[in-house]
């Protein structure tokens, strides 16, 4: 449906007066994927995912969906992630009353129920916000004809995504006739999305204005189309040169860098730059603002906000006051305010285009990893998106800055190249589960154990995810309770290995004999009575299970794919199909233990992670970090590099030696780890680490990698 034409006087059902008002604002011909959205019948009541680029016009097809709805007396509900981005949206909407329309704007008191929301015809609030009102039994909530979701991309997120996921699903139970349109940034599965909404898939690249990519190193921007430009440094760096190279096109620039801190020391070095582009009546505009913003809050962080914006410079983070932001983005929009210094979450939605758009900061700290990790390539591509305003700029620019000409490459193929990653749920993560379904019992919402599966099946994660069969559930259940002490890992690979999902190995000629003498010799490991012997068809298939079991184990101690395939007599796919489940399976195992209030969750954790990474205990740590594995695992512990933390402290020399001498590998490893200086420019490999690690060499697939262990 590429390059559909639709003008706004071709749309039914808009409320009397909205479409002068929409050609009042110079929009009388549709952005093509407005037009697409529009023939997707987005207007009639027909549910939409719309996944295009920042800046490509979502918000309308938003407002053609609400307003058709309300004029045929329906009742919108437009779902934010931010408290910041309601109070943009709710102004935006208000431009609609003079036509007949309320707008109401609820994100705080969470356990009010909302009713004086009932006489309001669109309403704009957090998907927490929505979440307590069903929950709080707000009977508006079934009146409800048209559901929004702003920013839908964010059920990845592991923190806010469960809570939108099933706040969608919630409303779409109460309502099956209920048009839901989802709002996405470019994302690499979002047809999976339209699948789950039932919804059509408006998927597009279309941007009203060009989007220049590029990396910065030295003194010159190189762009994705393969030019480049000079950017005059002096004894200014890079992100200051950058500012300084938009200011003397008249242009504007946003600054996102990785904490508070950093966003407020970036806005007061950048202001020693913007001052010297101001005219005299932007020096007295911007003093005023100043004076504002000292008068909203007496912060220190507010003095400081307003010693930035005196000289044209701001900073945005959430530390803010939302009359502080308000009065940023304003000066910003109009052009006063030169450069702001913002963290990532005002990538998320809020109406700050700029003409260039500078990352500087690529990584931030996470704590999963103890460290500094990368950007995912959505949230870095969100922040490119800002970049171009249509009607003021010819184009729109953003650039990472490198620091080597290696992060230069790596740069523009982990972010300029890349698509972004698809969106996975994140419902299934502990405490979210657990949370959400025992709210979804508590408040009535589910009072039968099949009404409870009937809503569980609306959610995301039940369209990406096969749940365990419930023979399975039993069989690991009933395993569990038997324990007297912690299981073993073969007592839990025998365990899920007798379950239906998994597909156990054949005993061959003479493995009766063998399985059997192992089956006795361990016996005590088993969780759940072992069957008769004169039983010929339970003990067969128990011994089938032993040997799936074991295989399991060899893997997870370490032993070649290769040795695996000829002992077992399977190839590697064989191999890897039995990891998988098994992995699948014990994390089923620990839910359940859970679930049932059991103390065996950290042994299942450990069999668990063993079987992923394929490793002995004492490698769990390492072989976690994403490009280790567990041969580089393996090689780094014998070089005396035993955790994590050794490794980000770890000789440089040393770590090149673990890996054969692999620059690259290397510094990818450091950089994962979290280690601040990952760069190994000059070092040389420690000959020792280097030949400890040689007697494995034949078991390598050439990349320094066993093809198996790479399960990344």
């Amino acid at each position: 449906m590429v390059g559909v034409s639709v003008e706004i006087a071709d749309i039914p059902d808009l409320p009397d007066g909205v479409p002068e008002h929409f050609r009042e604002q110079g929009i009388e011909e549709l952005y093509p994927p407005q037009g697409e959205a529009v023939e997707a019948g987005v207007a009639e009541g027909e549910s939409v995912v719309a996944s295009v680029p920042t800046a490509s016009g979502k918000t309308l097809i938003a407002e053609l969906a609400m307003l058709t709805s309300v004029a045929r007396g329906g009742k919108a509900l437009y779902i934010v992630p931010l408290r910041a981005l309601a109070s943009e949206k709710k102004a935006e909407f208000e431009e609609f009353e003079q036509y007949g329309v309320d707008v109401g704007v609820s994100t705080g008191n969470y356990d009010s129920d909302g009713d004086w929301l009932a006489q309001k015809d669109i309403i704009v609030a957090t998907s927490e916000k929505v979440d307590s009102l069903v929950r709080n039994g707000a009977q508006w909530v079934d009146d409800l004809t048209c559901v929004v979701a702003d920013e839908v991309h964010l059920v990845d997120d592991s923190n806010r995504g469960p809570t939108l996921e099933v706040t969608l699903a919630k409303l779409r139970k109460l309502n099956d006739q209920l048009q839901t349109v989802a709002l996405s940034a470019t994302v690499g599965n979002a047809d999976a999305i339209a699948e789950w909404l039932d919804a059509t898939l408006v998927d597009s690249t279309w941007r009203p204005i060009d989007l220049r990519k590029g990396v910065l190193y030295g003194q010159a921007l190189h762009l994705d189309d393969g030019s480049k430009k000079q950017i005059s440094r002096g004894n200014e760096k890079a992100t200051a040169a950058l500012v300084e190279d938009t200011l003397t096109d008249e242009g504007s620039s946003l600054v996102f860098v990785n904490s508070r801190r950093n966003a407020e020391a970036a806005a007061r070095r950048l202001g020693d730059v913007t001052r010297d582009y101001l005219d005299s009546e932007e020096q007295d505009r911007l003093r005023e603002i100043a004076a504002d913003i000292r008068d909203a809050s007496d912060t220190q962080t507010s003095d400081d906000l307003a010693d930035a914006v005196e000289k044209g410079s701001a900073f945005h983070h959430a530390g803010l006051s939302s009359d502080s932001r308000a009065l940023v983005e304003d000066a910003f929009r109009d052009r006063l305010v030169k450069v702001i210094s913002a963290t990532p979450p005002l990538a998320a939605g809020v109406n700050t285009p700029s003409r260039r758009v500078i990352v500087r900061d690529w990584r931030r700290y996470d704590g999963d990893v103890g460290g500094m990790a990368p950007l995912d390539v959505l949230e870095v591509h969100q922040m490119f998106g800002r970049a171009g305003r249509p009607g003021l700029d010819p184009y729109g620019e953003a650039v990472l800055i490198a620091n080597s000409h290696d992060e230069l490459d790596e740069l523009f193929d982990r972010y300029v190249w890349a698509d972004p990653e698809p969106v996975r749920s994140k419902l299934a993560a502990e405490p979210a589960l657990r949370t959400h379904i025992l709210a979804t019992v508590a408040s009535g919402f589910a009072d039968t154990e099949d009404e409870l599966v009937s809503f569980l099946e609306r959610t995301l994660y039940a369209t990406q995810t096969d749940y365990v069969d419930p023979m399975s559930a039993a069989e690991i259940i009933d395993g569990l309770r038997d324990a007297d002490d912690r299981p073993t890992a073969l007592g839990l690979f025998h365990l899920v290995a007798r379950t239906p999902d998994m597909y156990e190995l054949y005993l061959r000629s003479g493995d009766r004999a063998d399985y059997t003498e192992l089956a006795y010799e361990r016996e005590t490991e088993f969780l759940g009575s072992m069957p008769s012997e004169f039983d010929d068809n339970a003990f067969e298939d128990w011994l089938s299970a032993l040997k799936t079991a074991r295989l399991l184990e060899d893997w997870a101690s370490e032993l070649d794919e290769d040795a695996i395939a000829e002992r077992y007599g399977v190839g590697p796919g064989d191999i890897r199909g039995k990891v998988e489940t098994a992995e699948w399976l014990l994390n089923a195992a620990e839910r359940l233990a859970g679930e049932l209030d059991l103390e065996w969750g950290p042994a299942i954790r450990e069999a668990r992670k063993r079987v992923e990474y394929g490793v002995e205990e004492e490698l769990l740590d390492l072989a976690g970090v994403r490009n280790v594995g567990r041969k580089r695992a393996r090689r780094l512990y014998e070089a005396g590099i035993e955790s994590r933390a050794d490794l980000r402290e770890a000789d440089k020399s040393v770590v090149l030696g673990a890996v054969r001498g692999r620059r690259k590998t290397a510094e990818t490893i450091l950089e994962n780890v979290g280690r601040k200086d990952p760069d190994l420019t000059g070092v040389e490999a420690d000959e020792t680490a280097e030949a400890s690690t040689a007697a494995d060499a034949s078991a390598d697939d050439g990349s320094g990698q066993q093809s198996l262990g790479d399960f990344e």
